[in-house]
């Protein structure tokens, strides 16, 4: 028997060897148990965060729902990578894999790694500034740059915002430096009114006054009853009255919009228009032949 015949002879040997194949039966099905435990501890893990979440609402210890938001999300993809990553260590330790080796290897290999992405480092710190200091959540309205939108999600790296146009801007956390967050306070809606010359002011204010308490009880989102700053500016042709009104955050694009609305219907109703422009034409032609006609007569 040749060299060749005896390794054939070896490997058909190991083939047909019994306690292999239950060998590696038993490995192949606690890979799978693992996967499908790590599936059931994700979904277990998610439900007691989303109740561990329900709960604080109610109490008189809960967080702003905004952040409550953004820490939700992000616990979820905290523990999904943790329990992938703990699933992985033990497929490879079933595989026989040196688990130790590997990990200091990745070590030394991350280390190396992490001087020549300080940029990646950067935005991982800064991303968890953002969330620990909690300069913005899911949901808020926001300005970042030349970039204005909502906040889609807010993740250790990157940041996703959406315009109201429906472009979503995707920024690393490292190239964040100013931030102007609309959601966290109230907001103010201006509405400017203009009222003609020759129209009746003080009643064009009477009847705004009369108009803007009852605008509260109508609309909820009003904070606290408008108010008629009076003449903001005099224009060419008209006179400028400024309105104002505190509402819920990002709110006062809307109230504004209704205030606009039912004060001109109000002042339609009491009989004072809008103002329009007026031209006045001037001739030089003109000027110039009654001067000559009054030289003439020896005016």
């Amino acid at each position: 028997m040749n060299y060749f015949e005896k390794v054939l002879t070896s490997a058909t040997a190991k083939l047909l060897n019994q306690d292999l194949w239950v060998h590696i039966g038993e490995t192949i099905l606690k890979i799978i148990i693992v996967l499908v435990v790590a599936q059931i501890f994700i979904k277990i893990a998610k439900a007691a965060i989303r109740n561990i979440f329900r709960v604080r609402s109610k109490s008189p210890l809960r967080i702003s729902e905004r952040r409550e938001n953004t820490l939700h999300k992000l616990l979820e993809n905290i523990v999904t990578y943790v329990v992938y990553f703990v699933a992985l260590i033990t497929i490879l330790s079933l595989l026989t894999i040196d688990v130790k080796g590997l990990l200091a290897g990745a070590g030394i290999v991350g280390l190396a790694v992490g001087f020549g992405a300080q940029s990646l480092v950067r935005d991982i710190i800064s991303g968890f500034f953002i969330i620990f200091e909690d300069q913005f959540s899911v949901g808020d309205y926001v300005g970042i740059g030349k970039y204005v939108g909502t906040v889609e999600e807010i993740g250790l790296r990157i940041t996703k915002i959406k315009s109201w146009t429906g472009e979503l801007h995707i920024l690393p956390n490292g190239r964040i430096t100013e931030v102007t967050n609309y959601s966290i306070h109230n907001s103010i809606a201006v509405v400017d009114i203009n009222i003609p010359y020759d129209g009746n002011i003080e009643k064009a204010e009477k009847v705004i006054e009369d108009l803007l308490p009852i605008m509260s009880n109508k609309y909820e989102e009003i904070v606290n009853p408008p108010e008629l700053l009076g003449v903001q500016q005099l224009g060419t042709s008209d006179i400028m009255l400024r309105v104002i009104a505190e509402t819920e955050p990002m709110r006062h694009w809307y109230i504004a919009r209704m205030l606009r609305k039912e004060i001109k219907m109000a002042l339609d109703n009491n009989g004072i228009k809008a103002p329009f422009p007026k031209l006045v034409m001037y001739s030089r032609n003109e000027d110039a032949d009654h001067y000559n006609h009054r030289v003439h007569r020896g005016e």
